[in-house]
């Protein structure tokens, strides 16, 4: 009993320990457009408090954020996600217009509050139109709180956010996304690094037959070479996320080996690879140890899974631990990004990527759901689609969460029944479509809350002819675990025995490689409305995504800022009756 009253008494001190320790980091943003060089042409962009990248966000697991976001663009709306936070209770924080929100007018301000809830590398983006594309990023690191300790040791810490860049407005490539005949905007003209990069010439010039050698030593200091600086002998760990539009980027150090040791903020057993395959959405923390000689080395990042036409980005290791030196190019050759197409080679890089044993946290046992998701390209009324099981996704007016929150989804979007959560037996994933014509809806898949879903991603071939392409999907709201991949059609009776629960990744973003299937496993117990969504930003644009809906039945208890909720029927409605919505039947038992 005395030894019960004693735990008991030590658990309470330090739960009061915890939240003592927790702390509010405030922060006053307003996000405009302006002029920037990133890639040393000089464009007009979104950025935040007259900077590009966004201001980088730093706190500890436990802390609340408040961001006070003034909209200072001119003539449109702005939200903000934070990638990788799950917004426990705090769903209208998500930042998604349409979904979880209201857009936020211009010269409007809106407060994000919520808690960072565990630590790792995430970022943050605009989730409205094509807003990320235009700038619109930054980082957000969270350390482990007060007390704890990551299970891998570093000396110093360095931060890469990658991302591309295009020349055109993202105004243009909308409208050429919605055009009839299809108008494609190509390929992006850059890739960054921490928001710099350098468009038609080349730092490393000397090993580039025909580049022009950029003016590294001064000029504009908004597209400077990034340089990060390390002392001999020293192990560091390289913090990498990637927010780019299009473009899956490989990224390597010369002459050094890196320990894949986080990713998407989940810790992962450690390995060691040459280089990293990263998807937009996706982020790692690698070790790295500064073993070599004291030199310059080559940090390259090129692209994967495209042809490339755009070159790739460079920044430079510099021992000696100081970033204002003089600037040292490398001696040598950068490291050669693996060729475009070898798909085996990001097959075997992301197959080796399994929960850390001292951390895991195997997925439940048995689904008490499976949705089937085929990825397919397809047509309405002779405009390019994507399409989830034949179905495009079309955003309301009035956001899903304040629609249901206030008893109005019957009249905000179509409510009568989910979209299709399979497809017909006889599809040929390894050929066009036979019918290549797609509907658009709105409607969302509504999950009883604290169920296990299992999602199939399974990917198809487009329109063209043996034509299949990489598609990063990313949840809202969760991790899930991944359970396994394969290549060609999903067959339960034949690959479910061989799928992964003992140690499977968390994640929040998934490959899904060309003709090839996905499978990922999460709890549905976070009420509110999700996104679940290709993270390639045409894709998502022109209709790649499905949204779920989780605990329907208790978003009424929710407590919804007002201001997050300011349109569409919402705005209009005087007076709303806050009824719950109709429960869900109870979903079928598990299968033995």
């Amino acid at each position: 009993m005395r030894l019960s009253l004693l735990f008991m008494v030590c658990c309470t001190v330090m739960a009061q320990c915890a939240v003592a320790a927790a702390k509010a980091r405030h922060f006053r943003w307003e996000v405009s457009n302006m002029f920037w060089s990133p890639d040393c042409e000089e464009k007009v962009l979104i950025g935040i408090n007259g900077q590009f990248p966004g201001p980088t966000i730093r706190a500890k697991a436990g802390d609340t954020i408040v961001v006070e976001l003034k909209n200072g663009l001119h003539t449109e709306g702005v939200v903000i996600h934070w990638h990788g936070i799950r917004q426990i209770g705090t769903p209208w924080a998500d930042g998604t217009a349409s979904i979880s929100q209201c857009a936020i007018n211009p010269e409007e301000t809106f407060t994000y509050r919520f808690v960072v809830d565990k630590p790792g590398t995430y970022f943050y983006h605009g989730h409205y139109g094509m807003q990320r594309a235009a700038g619109l990023y930054g980082s957000l690191i969270v350390d482990v709180a007060d007390g704890e300790e990551e299970p891998f040791k570093y000396d110093g810490e360095l931060n890469l956010l990658l991302s591309d860049w295009y020349h055109e407005s993202i105004y243009t490539q909308m409208v050429g996304l919605s055009s009839n005949p299809f108008r494609w905007i190509g390929e992006p003209q850059s890739l960054l690094i921490n928001g710099r990069g350098q468009f038609n010439c080349s730092l490393a010039a000397a090993h580039t037959a025909g580049a022009k050698q950029c003016a590294a030593g001064g000029g504009n200091r908004q597209c400077a070479p990034v340089v990060l600086p390390v002392l001999p002998n020293k192990t560091y760990r390289l913090r990498v996320a990637s927010t780019t539009s299009l473009a899956s980027l490989n990224l390597a150090v010369g002459n050094h080996k890196l320990t894949v040791v986080e990713a998407d903020g989940n810790h992962v057993e450690p390995f060691d690879v040459d280089d990293i395959d990263i998807y937009s959405g996706q982020s790692y923390s690698v070790l790295l140890k500064a073993d070599q000689k004291a030199a310059s080395y080559w940090i390259s990042v090129g692209v994967r899974a495209r042809l490339p036409k755009t070159v790739p980005a460079l920044a430079i290791l510099s021992y000696g631990g100081n970033a204002a030196a003089p600037l040292q190019l490398p001696a040598g050759e950068p490291p050669v990004t693996p060729a475009w197409n070898d798909t085996q080679r990001s097959k075997d890089f992301t197959y080796r990527i399994k929960a850390r044993k001292d951390t895991n946290q195997p997925p439940p046992p048995a689904a008490d759901r499976q949705i089937v998701l085929l990825n397919t390209q397809n047509l309405m009324d002779g405009h390019y689609k994507w399409s989830i099981n034949n179905v495009s996704l079309s955003l309301p007016a009035t956001p899903y969460l304040g629609a249901i929150h206030h008893g109005l989804q019957d009249s905000a979007f179509d409510a009568s029944g989910e979209p299709p959560d399979g497809f017909p037996e006889d599809y040929d994933v390894m050929r066009p479509p036979a019918n290549n014509a797609t509907t658009a809806s709105d409607r969302v898949f509504r999950l009883r809350h604290g169920s296990v879903v299992d999602v199939v991603l399974q990917n198809a071939n487009m329109l063209k002819e043996e034509v299949s392409e990489t598609h990063p999907w990313h949840l809202h709201g969760h991790d899930f675990w991944v359970l396994g991949y394969g290549d060609g059609r999903y067959d339960a009776a034949k690959h479910a025995a061989a799928l992964n629960t003992a140690d499977p990744p968390l994640r929040n973003t998934a490959v899904i490689f060309p003709h090839g299937w996905t499978v990922l496993r999460f709890v549905a117990n976070n009420t509110g409305a999700w996104a679940f969504h290709c993270h390639i930003e045409p894709h998502l644009h022109m209709g790649m995504g499905v949204v779920f809906i989780e605990g329907e039945d208790k978003m009424h208890e929710l407590d919804v800022p007002k201001e997050a909720m300011a349109c569409g029927l919402v705005a209009r409605t005087a007076a709303v009756p806050l009824t719950p919505a109709t429960p869900l039947p109870p979903s079928p038992a598990p299968a033995p």
